[in-house]
């Protein structure tokens, strides 16, 4: 896992990959951008209290809530942003590192859309939920995040992968064959998004870590691996 994961961040110097690296980066500052000004516009024009005194208060907390808040959405957002584009990341680290393989599955953009509209929504849920425990206990909040999002994002970034070369019941079949490996590659996704600046091209160092821990999959799992489906 360790090699997948360096060979994914050496992605990044892959030629045709920069435009879409720096497609992410600007879709990332945008989004973090957007999600602050609309969490701060929600908070700062809200008046709960008729005492001064407490209303700085409140947004004096509401600006650490507006801070969490940012950094708990910004990853789910970004993913479902970048969705339209993970296709051809995954695709030029193939044509990279996997030659050999025949073509992918012609794969519509709604597909993928959907599968990380899927993801984006419950990842917003759940940790929307989660926010207490992100706020009241310090040190288990960052587990938390890790674990809740590791599977999210495990499993959103190998059907992303996985569905370029399987259909969906195969791909089904061998994520939940593989789940813990697919659950600790997510982990390590989830953590990526927690790094400053490394969290602006999180989603292609992640779907290039994807793409290589798929093709490390014993090949003898589903036939189907052998080939795309058509």
């Amino acid at each position: 896992m360790l090699t997948a994961f360096c060979r994914a961040v050496l992605a990044l110097t892959i030629p045709r990959m920069w435009r879409l690296v720096t497609l992410s980066l600007a879709l990332a500052v945008l989004t973090f951008a957007t999600l602050w000004l609309a969490v701060a516009g929600v908070l700062y024009d809200a008046t709960f209290f008729g005492w001064p005194p407490l209303n700085w208060l409140v947004d004096l907390l509401g600006g650490l809530a507006i801070l969490a808040l940012t950094w708990l959405l910004f990853p789910a957002i970004v993913t479902l942003i970048m969705s339209f584009f993970l296709e051809r990341v995954a695709a030029a680290v193939e044509a990279r590192h996997y030659p050999g393989r025949g073509p992918a599955r012609r794969q519509p953009v709604g597909e993928i859309f959907g599968v990380m509209l899927r993801l984006t929504t419950l990842a917003l849920v759940l940790n929307v939920l989660a926010l207490p425990i992100y706020l009241l206990i310090p040190g288990m909040n960052l587990f938390l995040f890790l674990w809740l999002n590791g599977y999210l994002f495990g499993r959103g970034y190998f059907e992303v992968v996985s569905l370029r070369r399987l259909d969906a019941v195969a791909a089904r079949a061998i994520r939940n064959r593989f789940s813990l490996r697919i659950f600790i590659g997510g982990v390590v996704i989830a953590g990526l998004f927690t790094l400053p600046l490394v969290n602006l091209v999180a989603p292609v160092i992640a779907t290039a870590f994807m793409v290589h821990l798929f093709e490390a999959l014993p090949r003898g799992v589903a036939g189907s691996m052998t080939g795309p489906t058509v």
